[in-house]
């Protein structure tokens, strides 16, 4: 009898419909938190770097600095050795500008994607498609631990909700995108991390997204994630008093114009929260022509110095050379200092811009 009706669930069994992972090929085990941090640990010398970094922006965001909060960099990291030589040369030029300008390092490491492409350092460290995530996530340390060690806060966009585990400890501040200012998970993301946040209008240009999401990220939320030790749970945060909006155009259009901010304060007056606008000087605001940041910016400034005490920062997409190149089969072929996503401008330009910027806002201090 038992051996009957063993046979009998051994061949329906056999006859099962599979109904899980039909499309997933792998699942490749991942370094924890912990332990990364233990390989790469914190330094007091970084550690004063970022604490310090996140005064100086609260106290911007609180309007108790007037100082301008620039965030300008390569549009995305993918050459450790670039990174280093881009901070060397933005760490002497911060110090140089940092009674009235207070300048973060844009440190991307992963890329939004409309629909492919290469999604970033971490996803993809080494170019070539073999997405060791794990060697990424060391990467992105090693290079943040280092640019924090030479007193450069960095900034970031986060688009993963688990990264924050391995690389938030040394991230002074940070944006959501475009792309996932409207997504739940990266609201209830916000609201649970360190440092303070800016939320992007959408794509289309939509100034609600963004209002929405900081009103979200200041609230308590409950949201599975995972601990130190990789292990997965529920997440309670207090929400994240200090968000701000960033400007970054749509549909092919600018709205960093007197009238674009004006109608952004009133939005978030309406919503009940204090204007504290940034200009992305990049994307549709130039056109994605990487040149024409420098026209954004002045705009920028002319409306600061005219008393739009709204405005208080802007961001640049900036690297060792102007443009950008193609991702190639080879990545040893790359040229040194040359962005692999989104145009930049090149760093003559960049310091020639900061340096100008900072003589242009000195009746302001």
């Amino acid at each position: 009898m038992i051996s009957a009706a063993f046979h009998l669930w051994s061949k329906f069994h056999k006859t099962m419909i599979r109904l899980e992972n039909l499309n997933v090929t792998a699942i490749t085990p991942l370094i924890t938190p912990r332990t990364l941090k233990a390989d790469i640990p914190m330094t007091q010398t970084a550690a004063d770097t970022v604490a310090g970094g996140r005064q100086a922006v609260l106290d911007i965001l609180g309007r108790k600095d007037p100082r301008l909060l620039v965030v300008v960099g390569p549009c995305s990291i993918h050459d450790a050795d670039v990174a280093f030589d881009y901070a060397g040369r933005l760490k002497a030029l911060s110090e140089e500008l940092k009674d009235r300008i207070f300048i973060v390092m844009r440190t991307y490491f992963e890329k939004p994607r409309t629909t492919v492409g290469w999604k970033g350092l971490i996803s993809d460290p080494f170019l070539d498609g073999s997405h060791d995530v794990s060697a990424g996530l060391r990467k992105a340390r090693e290079i943040l631990l280092r640019i924090a060690e030479i007193g450069l806060p960095a900034g970031t966009e986060l688009l993963d909700p688990i990264v924050p585990q391995y690389i938030a400890d040394l991230i002074t501040w940070a944006s959501i995108g475009a792309r996932t200012s409207e997504s739940q998970k990266h609201r209830e993301m916000a609201s649970g991390l360190s440092m303070p946040i800016g939320f992007k209008n959408s794509t289309d240009g939509n100034l609600q997204v963004a209002v929405d999401a900081m009103l979200s990220a200041q609230q308590p939320h409950h949201f599975l994630g995972i601990d130190e030790d990789g292990h997965t749970g529920v997440v309670a945060t207090r929400g994240n008093p200090a968000v701000h909006i960033i400007l970054r155009g749509g549909r092919g259009r600018p709205n960093y114009d007197p009238v674009s901010v004006f109608e952004t304060e009133e939005c978030l007056r309406r919503a009940g929260m204090t204007p504290l606008i940034m200009v992305d000087c990049s994307h549709a605001n130039c056109g994605k022509r990487h040149m024409l940041q420098g026209h954004v910016l002045r705009d920028v400034i002319a409306q600061r110095l005219e008393g739009t005490q709204s405005i208080i920062g802007a961001m640049l997409e900036s690297n060792i050379k102007a443009g950008n190149q193609k991702l190639l089969d080879d990545p040893t072929k790359l040229e040194y200092g040359l962005s692999i996503t989104d145009p930049c401008l090149d760093w003559d330009n960049t310091e020639a811009l900061l340096r100008e910027t900072h003589e242009r806002i000195a009746e302001l201090f």
